[in-house]
């Protein structure tokens, strides 16, 4: 059987107290295995997107589908349930605990999945290995890099294996050099079959994505893929 998209918005809008409207009349639908950026300035609804996308808040009118799921049938417990075991989060600033290692942030990932201590931080060292991070597991944050603090928040966002991962402005506190490892790292977890949907202001940033879908005012003002490489180009 199919499995459903990802994520699918129909005639999604959201608005705010005063007039405001952050969405207007959205369409999407990311299928499983995408890599794509959703960009825009500030301003122009791609935060409230990732709100949206990410279960995080309810759109005002339309319909929003999480992996088969109508959000607007679901409870606030169920959703919280649908959001842990489907969607992983990494932030432009960490968010990691500090004076707890690597390892302890990254299980931290699983404390509402009721997955035993020793699993959690089997499971953690593990997705740990897969960024590349196996030589720090007992490193806590102020001793990481700020590349290697990004990698860690990935391990963290991906130890419960979630069809989704929504990274918002994951290379924002970052050095170009740091950026470019955290973005090569997102090429490879999507080749090794992870959805991912990047948001971001940096247009070189989306640029480098298969799919781009840009934002501006509110709207959907462009939905561009590239071109997919032929097997000759790519030899």
């Amino acid at each position: 059987m199919t499995r459903p998209p990802v994520i699918e918005l129909r005639d999604a809008t959201k608005a705010y107290p005063g007039g405001v409207h952050a969405l207007r009349g959205v369409n999407l639908t990311v299928e499983e295995g995408e890599l794509l950026a959703v960009v825009g300035p500030s301003g122009s609804g791609k935060s409230t997107m990732l709100n949206v996308m990410g279960t995080l808040d309810r759109p005002t009118s339309g319909t929003v589908k999480v992996a088969g799921y109508d959000l607007s049938e679901l409870s606030d417990a169920r959703l919280s349930a649908l959001r842990a075991r489907h969607i992983g989060f990494v932030f432009q600033h960490f968010h990691l605990a500090a004076g707890r290692d690597a390892v302890d942030n990254v299980a931290d990932g699983l404390l509402y999945a009721g997955v035993p201590l020793k699993e959690r931080r089997a499971r953690a060292r593990q997705a740990l290995a897969e960024v590349r991070l196996d030589h720090r597991f007992a490193h806590t944050p102020d001793e990481l890099s700020g590349g290697e603090k990004q990698r860690v928040a990935i391990a963290r966002a991906l130890v419960g294996e979630p069809r989704l991962l929504l990274a918002d402005e994951p290379t924002g506190a970052l050095d170009t050099a740091s950026g470019e490892v955290v973005m090569e790292l997102l090429h490879e977890l999507n080749a090794s079959g992870t959805t991912i949907c990047v948001i971001t202001h940096d247009h070189a940033i989306a640029d480098s994505l298969p799919r781009r879908v840009r934002f501006k005012d509110g709207e959907i003002v462009s939905d561009s893929r590239s071109t997919p490489l032929t097997g000759e180009a790519r030899r």
